[in-house]
């Protein structure tokens, strides 16, 4: 079995680009699974049922869906297998752009929209810089300078990517990425053992325990604060 994970910002176009490329994929008799993790609600999973795919959704709830991600990715690949499923694609929450869901040795596509701003491939951590491809959406809406600018940005921050634009509406550009996320050569039988390609973001804190009180008194664990200067 082929794993994918697809990650990028809300709303950047992630469901529809990878149901315009299963389409591609089931064209040429590949047996595609996949498992949608979010935070709080989704309605994607009855998108992908809609679809005639095999599906699980996964809530995290009041914790990080990166951490929720990591610690549910080893049996979510079991249930692929189980399936016997050519090829399983996870797609991630990724909210804070500080999101690293990727594993070493599985291939990780990144989702980012035109819409988003030129200077918002500089904001995002490994979520794009550690991307093995890279798939711009929305570029129907922008002009073609805009474009060229946008992926010229998103290149200088991960220049080994492939950099694709695809059309979640029509599906341009998807079968283009249909040959490049399944390899018949790879064979995964287990993740147990491989690691993370980033650490995941740092937390711990009292926060992140339940606590609602403000105040440094009520602050305990892995806490950054800014430097503000000597008080006037």
């Amino acid at each position: 079995m082929n794993l994918i994970t697809v990650s990028g910002p809300p709303s950047s176009g992630k469901t529809s680009v990878i149901l315009k490329t299963i389409e591609s994929l089931k064209k040429r008799g590949i047996a595609v699974g996949v498992v949608k993790f979010d935070c709080l609600s989704t309605d994607d999973d009855l998108l992908y049922e809609k679809a005639g795919l095999p599906v699980k959704k996964g809530l995290s709830g009041a914790l990080c869906p990166d951490h929720y991600f990591v610690s549910n990715i080893e049996e979510v690949t079991e249930w692929g297998l189980s399936l016997k499923l050519d090829l399983l694609i996870t797609e991630s929450a990724g909210l804070c752009n500080r999101c690293s869901p990727y594993i070493q040795d599985i291939k990780a596509v990144c989702v980012i929209d035109n819409l988003s701003g030129i200077n918002t491939p500089k904001k995002i951590g490994p979520m794009l810089k550690m991307a093995d491809i890279v798939i711009i959406t929305k570029g129907d809406i922008v002009s073609q300078a805009e474009r060229e600018v946008f992926a010229s940005r998103v290149n200088t921050v991960n220049p080994s990517a492939v950099i694709m634009h695809i059309n979640g509406l029509t599906g341009q550009g998807a079968y283009e990425l249909s040959t490049l996320l399944f390899d018949e050569t790879i064979t995964l039988d287990t993740l147990k053992g491989k690691k993370l390609r980033f650490s995941m973001p740092a937390a711990l804190c009292s926060y992140c325990l339940g606590e609602t009180r403000i105040g440094a008194s009520y602050q305990m664990g892995n806490v950054r604060k800014m430097e503000m200067g000597e008080k006037q």
